[in-house]
């Protein structure tokens, strides 16, 4: 049976057990044991070609001891295994001076679950895994990769967990135009399931890995951090997937949760590229690591003054970023004003509708800047569908072939972008325009007629923005008042 095949046989399995519910659960619960599966035909290899190799998982643990043998434990014997005893000693795996995985293997286990109620169904998965999946065949490995990113795909449908996957043909565009060299180091500092670092790793193999020290110096290059677990998971996977031996640097954490001027220069990066988390709000308390000025509760603005900490002088980041982060004003608009000030905020490519649906349909973004240059002008190019789509859907989603237009206007930021041209869908707005208008970045294309929206879903997305902002004002005055009443007393 082939991998796809294999990968429909056991979603069929799973959707036969009461303790999976939704799309997410499913993939969470099979990636824990693809992961395993897959860390155990990796182990094999380096076995092979080190006598020295010591597993971090404890013998009794290891997947060819326990799920290989297709007559092994089942029923209740073998959920009561996975329960009590496979997840406890995973999740606290101790250093030991042990090999690199173990911290890799603790932080995958450390917020996962098993889902699964059947220990019947739970074998029949296990033998279904151990059939159909030989990650050491180069073949069934690259087949392999295809089908994983299907499943991440369909975190799209999974509820919130679609706000973990970013389209690949706009992460591809993204990386393409940044451009990583060999030995830059890139980062993203709310990584999801990893497509981002993926799309890093095939850019740099493809045009700068030429020898095996070249190899090292990629798989050093890559860094990482999602703070929710089922992403953590399938970023993991994904980095091991994609040839990163031990994906140490994909951590499982918050950088919000650290105070900015904490990350120092020694943890500084050549390249960012990212899709924040937007329209959620982190928990009371994270913005106290940021300076008063940009003090707000929303995620994504909060992200945005991070990855200007994190670059180094001469950085470069793609960013996805939201409608109402273009037109937001207070704390929005002091953010805007550092990042025009700090760096040159050089093109933001405006996305149609769609790009994310199903999970959202908000506008979206993608700004790209160098840190260390004030800004002059920004240049603006406004994306189309493809001849005869109005809209994307699953089955007609973006590709990455309808960049070959911007990469083509592109040209190269050494020289200013000189050979840069207005079109029908491109124009450039000056900094000192963009200053008179209070900085707001949400600026229409002049070449077409003024157009005043009336979808009620976009005008509901501007009533909430500013909902949002009226709330940062009103926590900020609270906070004035409650400061001045403490001082008298």
């Amino acid at each position: 049976m082939s991998v796809s095949g294999t990968i429909k046989s056991i979603q069929n399995i799973m959707w036969k057990d009461v303790g999976v519910d939704g799309d997410a659960q499913r993939i969470g619960q099979l990636v824990w044991m693809l992961f395993l599966k897959i860390l155990d035909d990796r182990e094999q290899e380096w076995e092979m070609l080190d006598d020295n190799y010591r597993s971090p998982i404890p013998e009794t643990y290891r997947w060819r001891n326990w799920a290989a043998n297709s007559e092994g434990m089942t029923g209740e014997t073998l959920k009561g295994f996975i329960d009590n005893e496979l997840f406890p000693t995973l999740q606290s795996l101790g250093s030991q001076g042990a090999h690199p995985m173990t911290y890799v293997v603790r932080g995958v286990f450390e917020d996962t679950y098993n889902y699964m109620k059947s220990g019947q169904l739970i074998r029949q998965v296990i033998n279904k895994i151990q059939e159909g999946v030989d990650f050491n065949k180069s073949q069934e490995r690259h087949a392999f990769g295809d089908m994983y990113e299907t499943l991440l795909r369909d975190l799209q449908n999974a509820g919130n967990a679609g706000e973990f996957y970013t389209p690949r043909p706009v992460t591809e565009f993204m990386v393409r135009m940044v451009d990583p060299k060999l030995d830059e180091k890139v980062m993203d500092p709310a990584c999801g399931t990893g497509g981002f670092l993926t799309c890093t790793i095939e850019h740099k193999r493809s045009r700068y890995v030429k020898t095996a020290e070249d190899e090292r110096t990629l798989q050093a290059s890559i860094f990482g951090v999602e703070k929710k677990p089922l992403p953590h998971l399938l970023a993991t996977t994904n980095m091991i997937l994609h040839g990163i031996e031990v994906p140490s640097q994909i951590r499982h954490d918050n950088t919000l949760a650290k105070p900015l001027i904490s990350w120092g220069p020694s943890e500084r990066v050549h390249c960012i590229v990212a899709n924040p988390p937007f329209g959620g709000m982190e928990e009371d308390g994270i913005e106290t690591n940021f300076p008063a000025a940009f003090r707000t509760r929303e995620t994504a603005d909060l992200f945005l003054v991070l990855i200007m900490q994190l670059l180094k002088d001469g950085g470069r980041a793609a960013v996805v970023l939201p409608d109402g982060f273009l037109f937001g004003e207070g704390i929005k608009s002091r953010i805007k004003e550092k990042l025009l000030t700090d760096c040159n905020l050089h093109t933001i490519v405006r996305l149609p509708n769609g790009v994310f649906n199903p999970y959202t349909g908000i506008k979206t973004n993608l700004l790209f800047f160098t840190k260390g240059t004030p800004t002059k002008q920004v240049w603006f190019y406004e994306h189309q569908y493809p001849a005869g789509v109005k809209n994307y859907s699953k089955t007609r989603p973006m590709r990455i072939e309808e960049f070959a237009v911007e990469e083509a206007w592109w040209g190269n930021e050494a020289d200013a972008f000189a050979t840069r041209v207005e079109s029908q869908f491109a124009w450039k707005v000056s900094l000192e325009e963009l200053q008179a208008r209070n900085w707001n970045l949400d600026c229409k294309n002049p070449h077409v007629g003024e157009q005043v929206s009336q979808d009620p879903d976009e005008l509901l997305r501007k009533y909430a923005t500013l909902q949002g902002e009226i709330s940062d004002l009103r926590d900020q005055l609270r906070t004035v008042l409650t400061e001045a009443l403490e001082r008298q007393v």
